[in-house]
């Protein structure tokens, strides 16, 4: 377990982003379908199951963990599962834990997670708008997310908002979010939509916004400084010179940031993606079920690390949706 893991292009894998769940109590545009099909309980793994899964991955190197989902906050038990993964904090094992939410339920349970020793989340959020909030999650409940994000700041933690880019949805309030993030002590990061998944009557052309045009926008209002600083995931930042705040750009479709990826992806039925734009998936819910042996179980991760790609494949390009995965985002984990 001391070997840590390397892909075959020698980036070592040190984060892992683990979806919990591929529920969800919104039905994002981008993310989803409006009616759903999920999969049966039976075939996620169990809250034990995850934990020795991730502990794994743990003792093979991987330092930052990022809980995702779905909606990881709806899981039945969840808060048991962020107990056990707070001792590798403890231990000095693992240098971050953290959350992806949609911020439903943050007033529920930020300061448990405060507790757990969670420093910081990220909230994915769209719009400041009631009427456009309810079209892009379909269920609504902005007062409700807007509450569990001053419950999280209340408790100590670090927010960092995700706001997918929509070409006529929210690119008027390019500056509006930019201002009340600034505002409110919150680093914003941009998201170009991803071509995943069947989402129904949406159409992805329609909706993809290129961040070149979004950032050239902020250039026009605010002096834009490049920024070295990276946080482990894709996303490059820039500094607004005039606020102070931190503005990230994550841009897979305009820019392929795989020549430094050093994470991985787990479902929440134990598939292992080494890569978020490609199909190729190995199972190690077998292997975890079929033996209480970790070796059987870190063969396994070996394994599938051995196969990760160099990169993605997502184009828009010619009007075409090139590189589209037929999987939902809310399976992956975003």
């Amino acid at each position: 377990m001391n070997t840590p893991l390397i892909d075959p292009f020698q980036r070592r894998i040190s984060y892992l982003r683990v979806s919990v769940t591929d529920r969800c109590d919104f039905r994002c545009v981008y993310c989803m379908s409006e009616q759903m099909t999920f999969l049966p309980k039976k075939h996620l793994l169990t809250l034990e199951e995850l934990d020795r899964l991730c502990s794994t991955f743990v003792g093979l190197g991987v330092e930052k963990l990022r809980i995702t989902g779905g909606e990881p906050l709806v899981r039945k038990g969840i808060m048991t599962f962020f107990a056990a993964m707070a001792r590798h904090l403890q231990s000095g094992a693992l240098k971050e834990l953290t959350l992806t939410t949609n911020g439903s339920q943050l007033d529920r349970y930020a300061a448990d997670l405060a507790g757990m020793g969670v420093r910081r989340v990220n909230v994915s959020l769209d719009t400041l708008d009631d009427a456009k909030f309810t079209a892009i999650t379909r269920w609504g409940r902005l007062p409700q997310v807007l509450k569990g994000i001053d419950a999280a700041r209340a408790a100590g933690l670090r927010i960092k908002i995700n706001a997918v880019a929509l070409k006529g949805v929210n690119d008027d309030e390019l500056f509006r979010l930019t201002e009340w993030c600034a505002d409110q002590g919150h680093d914003l990061t941009w998201i170009e939509v991803m071509p995943m998944g069947d989402i129904g009557n949406e159409d992805r052309l329609d909706q993809f916004w290129s961040l070149r045009d979004l950032r050239a926008r902020l250039a026009e209002r605010y002096t834009l400084t490049d920024l070295a600083e990276r946080s482990g995931g894709p996303a490059r930042y820039v500094r607004l010179e005039e606020t102070g705040q931190k503005v990230g750009f994550i841009t897979p479709l305009t820019h392929n940031f795989c020549e430094s990826c050093n994470r991985v992806r787990i479902t929440c039925t134990g598939e292992i993606f080494t890569c978020l734009g490609q199909e190729g998936h190995s199972d190690l819910r077998a292997p975890l079920r079929a033996s209480d042996d970790d070796v059987v179980l870190e063969a396994a991760i070996r394994a599938a690390i051995g196969l990760k790609p160099k990169g993605h494949d997502f184009d828009y390009a010619r009007q075409d949706v090139a590189g589209r995965v037929s999987r939902h985002m809310s399976h992956t984990g975003g």
